[in-house]
Formats: structure tokens, C-alpha cells, sequence
């Protein structure tokens, strides 16, 4: 009798947001009349750029002939693609990064979930509550003891450092799902605990081209020391629309070492390496060939208008809720707003109530940890007619 891994019973059946498309799908099943908008799932609803597009045209057409035809791409990506991210998203920020440092990939949460292969099962895991479920899942899925950081208004939503001490840290910010961010100097405060304790941040930056104030940081490589202790996720998907073509990349500086249990130091950049090598084939040719093009100035400017675009549909979330009388949080530096819900609606209250009653779709707080309870995630990531229509008809709700 073949065995499992016991682990994956401690994750529930269901993924959140495969539990809310089959709610809606059942919903819609039953009431096939009815316009359903959804304000939850933070995937892209607006066209992909042209300057993309041609690019991926280009692409297409090179494979389609024997001189120019691309097979597997290289491990870390093409130098094409390398080369102008470590230009327009580092060195243009004063951050100098090696090509070597960087790892393109088919987008932040294959990676985040991906980069437990390298790091040992008896680490001491802290993450921040609410977070992304990829976070969380993953570790359980191998063992690993988890401390929850809380993340609520009472504490601004700035997590507390761990009560025992931390082998493995994730961060997220701008953040998904509350919308918050963390200054330089709040950020920096957690480099300083890394190196102190010799922890490792894994730092998910995937919305980190949605920031508009200047003291947020971009990247935690803008941090004093945080080559020695930080690996960074960033993603295509939401800052040029690639969800459906799968497009990110990670950093693993080469001053990132870790010990093993013989005391042995060893760079986990080498050993990113070597586990991507064996378990991933690398992006497609034509994909990386459009991300190239976002880094092009007028790809630079094309994008800007699209997120520019969602953050518009942010503020009218955010303004329509808040005139409502609701508390909202985030919205500002991400295309998620974080509601608190009204009359103690549980999350999930407040999901099924929204969708009956309004058939609006949204995320239930709870959905990302303990702490999102009572809580509701809206995503700005649809089109700005929806989510007009969206807002006045959460407004009957209060009428």
C-alpha cells in the first residue's frame, strides 16, 4: 500500500479561491439571469499592452522559422530579459545586482511556494497574518512548525517580531490581501533582525509597481544589508498583465548563504540554481521576449496607464465604501482594498450576502489567516464600468 505525505491533510480540501469560484459557479447555475461582477480574484481585465504584444508577434514569428527557432531557454532566463531587469528594476534604484543573481521564472507563486525545496523541513517559519495562502500551505505541506505574526489596525499592521526566534521570515508588500506597506525605516528594522538571528526574509515584492508615495520601498535590496539575509519575489502578472502568460523572476544574491547541519556554508543562490535546473524547464522564448519589451520606454509607459487605470478603480472602491460608512485600509500603494465588515458580518457572512443580495464577489478576510477575520478583500482589477456599478450596488445594501 502506497503511502502519502500526512502533511496534505492539514491543509483543508480546498483552496480559497477555488472555494469562491465554485460558490459563484453554483451561485450563477442557479441564477443564470443575473450579472454577477466580481471584485475578487485579482486577475487582469484590461487588454495586454501593445508594446507587449508586438513583441510577442515578433517572437512567434522567429519560431516559425529554423534559423531563429528557440528550444529550452536558459535556467535564469535570456540575457535580454536579465539584463534589462537588472537595469530598469534595480540599477536605475541604485541597487547593483548581478545576472547571476536573478531567475526568471513563470511568476511569484510557483516560486514562493518553490523555494521551501532549498531550505530545511525543521526551520522555524513566521508569517505575517493575513497573507497569501501559498505562504502558509506550503510550509504545512512539508512539516515545518509556523508562527503567525498578526497583522491588524491595533498594530497598525506592522507585524511584531517573533515570539521564538525565526529561521525563515515572509514578508509581503506592498501587501496581499490587506493593501498595507512597510516605510524604509520599518522595513529596515526587520534586515536588522535577520541579521542578528541569521534569518532568511523571503520578500514578496509582486506589487511593488503599484506603490505611489515616495518613502515606500520598491525593494528590500534598498535596505543596508539585505543581501546577507533576504531573497526577493517579483511577478509580471499584475504590473504588465501576464497571469495568463506566466512571467516573474527571484533574486538570490550571492552573498546569501545558509549552513548545513554539518556547519558547511553554502551559497543558496548555487542551490536555487541547481533546483531549478533539475525541476524547471525555464519561461518560453516568446514570453520572456514580452516581458523584455515592458522594460522598453514606451512599454514603461503603457503599463504606467494600465495601473494607473486600476488604482483609479481603487479610489472609487475605496471613496464608495467609505462614504458608506465602512473602514477601509490599503488602496493607496496596492490595488487592494482591506474592509472591515459591517454589523460583525463574519468574512464569509459577508461574501454570501454580497453575492445574494448584490451579486457582487469579493474575498473573505478570513480566507488568509485568523486575523482576516472580519475582514474583506475588494481587488481593483476590473474594469472601471463594473466597478462603478459594483459600488451602487453594495450602496443599496445600506439604503
Amino acid at each position: 500500500m502506497i503511502k502519502i505525505n500526512e502533511h496534505y491533510t492539514e491543509i483543508g480540501n480546498n483552496y480559497l479561491f477555488a472555494e469562491i469560484a465554485r460558490r459563484v459557479r453554483e451561485y450563477k447555475e442557479r441564477n443564470s439571469d443575473k450579472k454577477v461582477i466580481s471584485l475578487g480574484i485579482g486577475d487582469i481585465t484590461q487588454a495586454i499592452v501593445p508594446e507587449v504584444i508586438e513583441a510577442v508577434h515578433k517572437a512567434t514569428e522567429e519560431m516559425s522559422r529554423a534559423e531563429t527557432v528557440r528550444g529550452y531557454a536558459p535556467d535564469g532566463g535570456y540575457d535580454f530579459l536579465v539584463n534589462a531587469i537588472v537595469k530598469r528594476d534595480f540599477l536605475d534604484r541604485g541597487i547593483a545586482l548581478e545576472a547571476g543573481e536573478i531567475f526568471v521564472s513563470d511568476g511569484a507563486k510557483s516560486d514562493t511556494g518553490n523555494i521551501g525545496d532549498i531550505l530545511g523541513h525543521e526551520n522555524q517559519v513566521a508569517i505575517t497574518d493575513p497573507a497569501y495562502p501559498v505562504y502558509v500551505d506550503t510550509n504545512k505541506m512539508v512539516g515545518r512548525s509556523i508562527e503567525l505574526l498578526p497583522c491588524t489596525p491595533e498594530n497598525d499592521f506592522i507585524p511584531d517580531f517573533p515570539k521564538k526566534t525565526a529561521d525563515v521570515i515572509y514578508l509581503c508588500y506592498p501587501n496581499n490581501p490587506t493593501g498595507t506597506v512597510l516605510t524604509k525605516l520599518q522595513l529596515k528594522k526587520w534586515v536588522d533582525y535577520a541579521l542578528e538571528h541569521q534569518s532568511l526574509i523571503l520578500f514578496d515584492a509582486a506589487y511593488e509597481a503599484f506603490i505611489s508615495q515616495p518613502d515606500i520601498p520598491h525593494s528590500i535590496f534598498e535596505i543596508p544589508g539585505a543581501k546577507k539575509v533576504a531573497i526577493e519575489f517579483r511577478s509580471f502578472s499584475k504590473t504588465a498583465g501576464f497571469t495568463g502568460m506566466r512571467a516573474g523572476y527571484t533574486i538570490v544574491p550571492k552573498e546569501l548563504t545558509a549552513k548545513t547541519s554539518k556547519g558547511e556554508t553554502i551559497s543558496l543562490n548555487a542551490m536555487w540554481k541547481r533546483r531549478q535546473s533539475t525541476k524547471f524547464n525555464g519561461t518560453a522564448y516568446i514570453v520572456q521576449r514580452g516581458a523584455a519589451a515592458i522594460f522598453t520606454p514606451e512599454g514603461q509607459k503603457q503599463i504606467r496607464q494600465v495601473i494607473d487605470y486600476y488604482m483609479g478603480n481603487a479610489r472609487i472602491i475605496k471613496n464608495g465604501l467609505e462614504a458608506l460608512g465602512l473602514t477601509t485600509y490599503g488602496g493607496v500603494n496596492a490595488p487592494y482594498i482591506w474592509a472591515k465588515t459591517p454589523d460583525n458580518l463574519t468574512s464569509w457572512e459577508f461574501f454570501d450576502l454580497l453575492l445574494n443580495k448584490v451579486q457582487v464577489v469579493g474575498t473573505p478576510g478570513s480566507g488568509f489567516g485568523s486575523a482576516g477575520e472580519g475582514f474583506f478583500r475588494f481587488t481593483a482589477f476590473g474594469n472601471k464600468e463594473n466597478t462603478l456599478e459594483a459600488v451602487e450596488r453594495i450602496k443599496t445594501l445600506f439604503a
